[in-house]
């Protein structure tokens, strides 16, 4: 039969051992690092009025760079844009925001048709062209994925997540396998970020 103490013992350690599960259980996750921010902006949209980025105040988003002819990424980038918006259908706090890189060509009429045929939610899901110096000041300076020339259409093909408070959160190298699901959490912790 067991002593008293040794019962004593056992449940003392017992009780040790739930509450280092009970706090690293309940540990809450590291906040995302903050790259940068993204200064205010008015480009044209794909209903051919001027865009305010105040219209992304208090909104998560996600950015990228394309443009409306490309055979090569664009499509499966916007492709996945499309499944995140699809993801978190009716979530009013998170937009999405596509920069062309070919403003020569992508007038609000082409944008509007691409953005239809990604089946774009045209209230969430905003498609921009402006000037080229514009376009550039954004791509390299502010999100730092290279240069728009209006000559070569190269670009990334990363997507960037930007918090409610226009600072950037996060890059995501659609290429890579576990980009989406990663995007999607990181997501997920910058709403429950502006919902406490």
């Amino acid at each position: 039969m067991a002593s008293w103490s040794s019962i004593a013992r056992a449940s003392s350690a017992l009780s040790i051992a739930g509450a280092i599960l009970l706090v690293y259980g309940c540990r809450q996750k590291q906040p995302l690092p903050v790259y940068g921010a993204v200064p205010e902006f008015t480009l044209m949209g794909q209903d051919g009025r001027p865009f305010d980025s105040h219209a992304l105040d208090d909104k998560v988003w996600v950015a990228d760079f394309f443009f409306t002819s490309c055979t090569g990424p664009c499509p499966r980038m916007s492709s996945m844009m499309r499944r995140i918006q699809n993801d978190f259908k009716g979530e009013r706090g998170l937009n999405f925001v596509s920069f062309t890189v070919d403003p020569a060509r992508d007038h609000p009429a082409a944008l509007a048709a691409y953005a239809k045929r990604f089946q774009a939610d045209p209230d969430r899901w905003h498609f921009l062209t402006g000037r080229v110096d514009e376009l550039n000041r954004l791509s390299l300076k502010v999100f730092k994925l290279g240069a728009v020339t209006g000559n070569s259409l190269d670009h990334s093909t990363r997507f960037v997540l930007v918090d409610r408070r226009r600072r950037i959160r996060g890059f995501y190298l659609t290429a890579e396998p576990d980009a989406l699901k990663h995007l999607t959490s990181d997501i997920r912790s910058l709403l429950d970020e502006g919902a406490g």
